[in-house]
């Protein structure tokens, strides 16, 4: 499936998600909602996992920026904890596409590629652990802990399982990227 399709899909599922979550806590719409919850949920997981099979790093980040997008808007206005955590993985996935498009020109990334530490605790397998790494790695982190959190059903850890498994073939596809343009 191409990114546009993709991309619709994570918007008909984040809704459909939404509306389900909506319509557990209304009396006589609880059968409803459990239905459109599902629906979203199963639709997530296969379109996260169609990412993951393209294995495109621009892709991996452009779907899980387009659910984070999605989960903002429609989160609470006063849930200022989830929102800041929101923003926060959105300025991440923007920040990871910008180092994206530096690293596809090899000229560019070796000048920047000196700005960055040489400490090995610093780099992913050698390479500067820029923008994109700190992004994927703070969102693998936020994820594997919403995956600690009691009472989340199996389906919906399914879903976070898979989008931090997204975040980690994108890094390799990125050391990938990072090791043609640094090396040749």
């Amino acid at each position: 499936m191409d990114q546009i399709g993709l991309l619709d899909n994570i918007l008909k599922s984040a809704y459909n998600i939404d509306d389900g979550r909506k319509g557990f806590a209304v009396p006589g719409k609880e059968r409803k909602g459990r239905v459109s919850y599902e629906r979203g949920i199963a639709l997530a997981l296969v379109t996260f996992q169609e990412a993951h099979r393209s294995a495109d790093a621009r892709t991996l980040i452009l779907v899980e920026m387009a659910f984070l997008n999605q989960e903002l808007q429609f989160c609470d206005e006063g849930d200022t904890d989830t929102r800041s955590s929101l923003l926060h993985a959105i300025q991440g996935c923007e920040d990871a596409l910008r180092s994206l498009e530096v690293v596809e020109d090899a000229v560019g990334y070796t000048y920047a590629e000196k700005t960055h530490p040489t400490d090995p605790k610093k780099r992913v397998r050698g390479f500067p652990g820029d923008a994109f790494h700190q992004a994927c790695s703070s969102h693998q982190t936020r994820l594997r802990n919403i995956l600690r959190t009691p009472g989340i059903e199996m389906g919906e850890k399914a879903l976070f399982k898979q989008r931090a498994a997204n975040m980690k073939i994108a890094r390799s596809v990125y050391v990938e990227k990072q090791r043609i343009a640094l090396l040749g």
